[in-house]
């Protein structure tokens, strides 16, 4: 088994994610300023990384053993092989097959910002669903989910994730337009980056009820003036923030 580490802003290794699952990494864990992106052999691969070898019988074990939960009040995240006992409601989220494992900023802001501002009986749209981890976490608090996402391979992903905690969020192929048959929602929570929350602008208002609310985050500090300008008609309600990256919440 080979680690490919890369270096880099939180914004540039985001955007390699997908790609290096493409090119047949098993797993990846994030750090600060690093990915670490677990292959079964050596590849050819243009970003710059260093290469380590390690022993079969040991990656798994170093995985698992680096891999802690993720706090994100009142959720706490857990991979399947985790023991939780503590407070908290759990979110057992198989790591590293897609992005959205409670271990970046962004996704703990979303979590959050999803426990004080959704309602019960709510219907919530996720953008971007990724691992599926913002519609599950959203079934739990007593929402009715439904997750797009464009990336085929991770439907799969998401759907077993539901399962594992007892929830049957609904999964759709697509963007924000596949969900506008089904509109309106009271909540849409997207961890996106920032341009494309201003593209997506005139569908988020087009998918939300009279009064709901809008949670977008995967926005970096610097960025978030374009999100807000391309969000001037709607009410502001909160912003968050953790690292470098804020959360801007928004009432239609």
């Amino acid at each position: 088994m080979w680690v490919y580490r890369l270096k880099g802003t939180p914004l540039e290794l985001d955007a390699l994610i997908p790609e290096l699952f493409d090119r047949g990494a098993r797993g990846i864990l994030e750090g600060e300023g690093e990915i670490l992106a677990y292959f079964p052999a050596r590849t050819d691969l243009p970003f710059g990384g260093e290469w380590e070898e390690l022993p079969d019988k040991d990656w798994m074990e170093a995985w698992r053993r680096d891999l802690k939960p993720a706090l994100a009040p009142p959720f706490v995240v857990l991979a399947p092989w985790h023991a939780w006992q503590g407070e908290g409601i759990p979110l057992v989220i198989e790591p590293g097959m897609a992005f959205g494992t409670g271990h970046h900023e962004t996704t703990r802001l979303a979590l959050m910002a999803l426990a004080r501002h959704l309602s019960p009986g709510e219907r919530v749209l996720d953008v971007g669903t990724g691992s599926g981890i913002l519609a599950i976490a959203a079934e739990k608090l007593g929402g009715k989910a439904l997750g797009v996402d464009v990336d085929p391979s991770v439907l799969p992903q998401a759907e077993a994730n539901a399962r594992r905690n007892g929830v049957y969020p609904q999964f759709l192929l697509g963007s924000l337009e596949a969900a506008l048959p089904l509109a309106p929602f009271g909540l849409i929570v997207a961890n996106l980056f920032a341009e494309l929350h201003a593209e997506l602008a005139p569908l988020y208002r087009e998918a939300l009820a009279p009064g709901g609310r809008l949670l977008l985050t995967g926005i970096l500090k610097e960025k978030a003036p374009l999100v807000r300008e391309a969000m001037a008609d709607l009410t502001p309600l909160e912003e968050a923030a953790e690292g470098e990256w804020v959360l801007l919440a928004y009432r239609r």
